[in-house]
């Protein structure tokens, strides 16, 4: 046998073994200055990180076959403190104010000072008690029988569990880079515990069925996902800046190769970008269950930027797309291109800040936000007094914001008009009963464009296919109206749809 001492020094194999020794060393060296507790002076350099935040270390520096190598440490327990009734009605009584994007961008750009750093742990951590109790509080006030559903019940336990996990920390103030780090490793456990939420609803409410109607599902879901989407964009915004910021660049070998990010945001957004990847995405599925795909032509301005989530702009394209192509194809149009139009929407222009906050700060709504809890309390018959009663507490933002518009036209024949009515239920669905039951428990042959569901969108699914379920569209309009966008269908039967989505940015993030 040839040793690898006896190859050549450009041999490829030589390469893989030197570059395994350097990572092993690397990681090493890695841990040994993790594991070092240095002093509140120098607080600004390294300090000892949670196991949660260093598997994302091992991730970036050591392939899975390398990993058994490290050695093993027992995973530590968060600190947690038992939720009471009364801790729940307390936090539920408080009021949940809109979520704007401008105050997820408000602590500045990465890298952030240790101080700006505590700032953002203590905003999240001064919002995110209430909108747990509040989801608590709106399972709890389900019919019994839906909530004794053992897969609703496990996402009332998840909820539960995440609400101890924060409680010890609302007790006090962040003060420290070591408390913040041990915060951020609250936040990555809260991230991953609530990462199939809606997969797991979604089998709940399904079994649940003949309990509760399809009415007062879509009203619940709808209210509670889009609370999901504000209390899971919190959660991931400081995890992001975390690792990017300043007191952790050193230990997470952090280059600056996003410079338009702040945290998920992205400040210099391309959404033609977005929908090109998408439509390959899409693209190649479809053809993989057609045998064809349809073009995709991308007109108005492909170049315009602005600043926006592009998680929640993926997610949404991919499910307007997926429903163009499938129509296209099936109607015998795959020869007909699908026609995206990037149309910027700029308010900077407006001379009256007040005329620009009536015209888009209008659709920046509690209940645009999943935060009035009306849904859920309707099964108890009275709302409770932590559901705003109107839209008066909401500010606008400090500045007048751009957003975009981008319509989706194609020649799929149009959507019937008896299941246009019903196109934004949750319930709705073109699939039959044992066909969508199957892709809920993982059967079916797995191919095709269900396959998209694999993908993991925003909200963490992709382990459970949603995929016949009718959770798409509504779930995508969910995500537009967050930040007051906003989606709309216009459909020509026996011709083709336009689909019109609406986004809003943040506006100017920083006045250097």
């Amino acid at each position: 046998m040839t040793s690898s001492r006896d190859l050549p020094t450009g041999d490829p194999h030589r390469r893989s073994a030197s570059l395994s020794k350097f990572e092993l060393s690397a990681l090493l060296i890695l841990f040994s200055f993790v594991t070092t507790s240095w002093s509140h002076e120098v607080a600004m350099a390294q300090v000892q990180r949670p196991l949660i935040i260093q598997s994302h270390i091992i991730k970036a520096c050591c392939p899975i076959a390398r990993r058994s190598l490290l050695p093993r440490h027992r995973v530590q327990r968060l600190h947690t403190r038992t939720v009471t009734d009364h801790d729940i009605s307390h936090l539920a009584s408080l009021p949940l104010y809109p979520l704007t994007l401008a105050d997820l961008v408000k602590h500045g750009r990465p890298p952030l000072t240790t101080q700006q750093l505590l700032t953002s742990a203590n905003f999240t951590l001064s919002i995110l008690p209430a909108r747990l109790a509040h989801r608590i509080q709106s399972l709890r006030n389900l019919p019994f029988i839906v909530v004794s559903n053992p897969h609703v019940s496990k996402i009332h336990a998840n909820y539960i569990h995440s609400l101890s996990t924060l409680l010890p920390w609302a007790e006090h103030e962040i003060t420290s880079l070591e408390d913040e780090i041990k915060f951020t490793e609250v936040m990555a456990d809260l991230v991953q515990t609530h990462s199939n939420t809606i997969s797991i609803l979604a089998r709940g409410f399904l079994e649940a069925r003949k309990y509760i109607s399809p009415r007062d599902v879509t009203c619940f879901l709808d209210e509670h996902l889009r609370a999901r989407i504000g209390t899971r964009l919190i959660a991931e915004q400081h995890l992001s800046l975390h690792f990017s910021s300043q007191p952790h660049a050193e230990i997470m070998h952090e280059s600056d190769e996003t410079p338009g990010f702040i945290g998920v945001i992205d400040t210099k957004l391309k959404p033609a970008g977005i929908v090109d990847h998408c439509a390959n995405i899409v693209g190649e599925i479809c053809e993989l269950k057609y045998g064809v795909r349809p073009s995709v032509v991308i007109n108005g301005e492909p170049d315009y930027t602005f600043a926006h989530v592009p998680a929640h702009l993926e997610y949404i394209m991919t499910e307007l797309l997926k429903n163009a192509f499938r129509a296209t194809v099936e109607n015998g149009n795959e020869r007909e291109p699908i026609e995206v139009t990037i149309a910027p929407k700029d308010l900077h222009g407006v001379t009256s800040n007040e005329e620009a906050f009536s015209k888009f700060d209008s659709n920046l709504r509690n209940t645009k936000q999943g935060n009035t809890d009306i849904a859920s309390s309707s099964f108890t018959g009275a709302l409770t007094s932590s559901s705003p009663k109107s839209d008066a507490q909401i500010l606008p933002l400090k500045y007048s914001t751009p957003g975009v518009t981008i319509r989706i036209r194609d020649r799929g024949g149009g959507i019937s008009p008896e299941n246009l009515a019903h196109i934004w239920n949750y319930s709705f669905t073109t699939f039959n009963e044992d066909q969508a039951s199957s892709s809920l428990t993982g059967g079916g042959s797995g191919s095709g464009m269900d396959a998209l569901n694999a993908m993991t969108g925003p909200g963490g699914d992709g382990v459970n296919s949603l995929a016949g379920l009718g959770y798409g569209l509504p779930l995508g309009r969910a995500y537009a109206e967050y930040f007051g966008g906003g989606i709309e269908v216009k459909s020509l039967w026996g011709w083709g749809t336009d689909v019109y989505l609406k986004l809003r940015g943040v506006g100017r993030v920083d006045r250097e």
